[in-house]
C-alpha cells in the first residue's frame, strides 16, 4: 500500500483510507523508522472538538495516521464520495499491536487510565500473548507539572511502543508535545477508554450491537454520565449534512 497512504478530509479532519491489515502493515514500516510516529483513533466526537479546539485540529492534521474509530466517520465519508473501507476500532487496535509487539520483539508501555488500570491491562496483555514485553506502566497525568519525569520514565524504560491514556484532546496534545523528547518510541499512539475495556472497567458491545452501528448508544445506557459528550454525536450528523459536497 501507499505510505504515506491515503487521507480524506471531514470536516478539516483528516482521516487515513485504511483497513486493519493496511493499519498493522503501516507499524511494521514506522518501526524500522527513525522517528516518533503519532497515530489517532479519530471518532466523530474527535471531529466536533477540532472544530473548536485549533491547536487539537493542528495535531490531528500533523499526525502520521488517523484511523477512523467510529460509523460517524464511515457514514460521513459515504456522505461526501468517498468512502472509507472499514472502521478501525481503538479497542481493536490495543490488541492487535500487543500481539505484534510480542511476535516482534518490541518494547510497550501503558500510561494514562485511573490508578492500576494500566498496570492490570499489562498482565492481561502478558498472559494472553506470552513474551510480550512490558517496558513499564505508569498512571500520571497529562500536565505539565508531571511532563519531564513521565518522559524520563519511558526513556529509561527503552520503549517502543506507547499507549497513552488519558482521553482525547489531552492524550493527543501530550503524544505532539513529547514527540521530539521519546528517542526510542517508534509508535505512539492515543488510546482513549481502551484500556478500561481490556480489564473489564467498561463493558464493549455486543458484536450484533456493533455491525448496527449503535455502539454508542449500548456506551450511554451503560455509562449515563457520558450524554453531553454524546451530544457531540448528533452535532457531527447536521454539519456533515449542512456541509455541500465537493
Amino acid at each position: 500500500m501507499a505510505i504515506p497512504p491515503l487521507s480524506i478530509t471531514i470536516l478539516k479532519t483528516p482521516v487515513h483510507v485504511v483497513t486493519m491489515d493496511e493499519t498493522l502493515e503501516l507499524v511494521r514500516h514506522f518501526m524500522v523508522g527513525h522517528r516518533l510516529r503519532q497515530v489517532a483513533t479519530t471518532n466523530p466526537e474527535f471531529v466536533m472538538t477540532a472544530q473548536q479546539d485549533e491547536a487539537f485540529r493542528q495535531v490531528l492534521q500533523q499526525c502520521d495516521l488517523c484511523i477512523a474509530d467510529g460509523v460517524g466517520l464511515l457514514w460521513a465519508a459515504r456522505r461526501i464520495g468517498t468512502p472509507l473501507p472499514e472502521r478501525v476500532p481503538g479497542s481493536e487496535i490495543v490488541y492487535n499491536l500487543a500481539e505484534l509487539a510480542a511476535k516482534e520483539g518490541w518494547k510497550l508501555f501503558l500510561l494514562g487510565a485511573g490508578p492500576g488500570v494500566a498496570e492490570e491491562a499489562a498482565a492481561i496483555f502478558k498472559a494472553r500473548y506470552p513474551g510480550l514485553h512490558i517496558a513499564g506502566t505508569y498512571a500520571g497525568s497529562p500536565s505539565r507539572a508531571e511532563n519531564d519525569a513521565i518522559v524520563e520514565r519511558i526513556n529509561d524504560s527503552r520503549a517502543q511502543i506507547l499507549f497513552v491514556a488519558y482521553g482525547a484532546p489531552k492524550q493527543d496534545k501530550w503524544i505532539a508535545r513529547n514527540r521530539e523528547s521519546l528517542p526510542t518510541v517508534k509508535l505512539a499512539l492515543g488510546v482513549g477508554g481502551s484500556l478500561d475495556f481490556v480489564t473489564g472497567k467498561s463493558r464493549r458491545a455486543p458484536h450484533w450491537i456493533q455491525r448496527l452501528g449503535l455502539e454508542w448508544l449500548h456506551r450511554l445506557i451503560l455509562e449515563p454520565w457520558r450524554w453531553r459528550r454524546m451530544l457531540a454525536l448528533p452535532r457531527f450528523a447536521l454539519k456533515v449534512l449542512l456541509t455541500p459536497r465537493s
